[in-house]
């Protein structure tokens, strides 16, 4: 969200990122409204007091996670009366549905237990009684949606790729670092990770491993740039934004791409893939053939070049917007 503004601003098109609360992740947007210090009646005023600001200053509103001003929606029925126009953005687990992915012969996928199905339909019954246009970021997630609302879009990951140096990872380190970065474990599949790790330290398969957790954002993109390998998750079937990153840092990526969504991404998406239970031959066949981590590395740099930059990415909003 917050790249996306800078990159819409770039283009004209006056956009804020606005954030409710404060995380640990640092994020930098340019409003939050810190709803998570205060208390339940001081958050309900302040929200009130910002929707009817942001009413008088914005004519689009484009909502993530499936939330918007508050919990129950109300706010939808007040925008489209003062005749705004919104977009909302699902970003994973606000739409996954289990026994649907799970019918895409995935068997290791997994989903936030706090997101039930019931939750789910009843959520996007609401947001599409009033919002046409849906966007996703991948053609794993278009599936929970395409038939909900009456346009829904792909388009994926905003980078920034100014703000990326490339780290190409040296075929001559001895002990390559290995890194995750997972924002749940269970559903990234953390368990497999780390027992491949373990298993090829055992057979003496000289590496290094970093588990990510608990990091600001800037802490995350540094260690990131210091990998020589990035493993993004092995249970949803798609790639997450760990990869994306990873990618524009010159890295090459082990993720878990469900077999009938590989040729669905734009162009040929340069991701070494693996789930848990190929996880250990990958990792071992990658680790031992430093060659390829270069070729990966600079293939995904590319890749992000051609189809995630920000500019590139800008335009096909400004498209979206346009259609409201």
């Amino acid at each position: 969200m917050i790249e996306l503004c800078r990159a819409l601003r770039a283009k004209g098109v006056d956009a804020t990122a606005c954030h409710f609360d404060e995380n640990n992740f640092e994020f930098e947007p340019d409003l939050c409204l810190r709803l998570n210090s205060l208390s339940s009646p001081e958050r309900e005023n302040r929200i009130h007091t910002f929707l009817q600001k942001a009413i008088e200053t914005y004519d689009i509103f484009h909502f993530h996670f499936g939330a918007t001003f508050f919990p129950d929606k109300r706010d939808l029925k007040r925008l489209k009366q003062a005749g705004k126009k919104m977009v909302v953005h699902h970003h994973g687990s606000d739409i996954r549905v289990g026994s649907i992915a799970r019918s895409f012969n995935n068997p290791y996928v997994r989903v936030k237990p706090e997101w039930t199905e019931e939750k789910i339909y009843a959520n996007i019954a609401t947001l599409s009684n009033y919002i046409d246009h849906a966007i996703v970021q991948d053609p794993e997630l278009e599936c929970y949606i395409s038939n909900v609302y009456e346009h829904t879009h792909i388009i994926p990951h905003t980078i920034d790729v100014r703000q990326f140096t490339p780290n190409y990872p040296d075929s001559n380190t001895s002990t390559p670092l290995i890194v995750h970065a997972p924002t749940s474990r269970n559903l990234k599949g953390t368990e497999f990770i780390l027992n491949a790790v373990s298993t090829l330290k055992r057979k003496g398969i000289p590496l290094k491993f970093k588990l990510i957790e608990g990091y600001t954002y800037q802490e995350t993109k540094q260690l990131l740039s210091q990998a020589d390998i990035v493993i993004d998750q092995l249970r949803i079937g798609a790639s997450g934004f760990i990869s994306s990153e990873a990618m524009a840092f010159g890295k090459p990526v082990i993720c878990y791409i469900r077999e009938d969504l590989v040729d669905k991404y734009s162009g040929k998406l340069p991701i070494v893939n693996a789930n848990p239970s190929t996880i250990l031959t990958v990792l071992k066949e990658l680790v031992q053939n430093p060659v390829k981590w270069g070729e990966l590395g600079r293939e995904g740099r590319k890749y992000i070049e051609s189809f995630h930059d920000a500019p590139i990415v800008a335009d096909r909003y400004i498209d979206i917007y346009k259609a409201l």
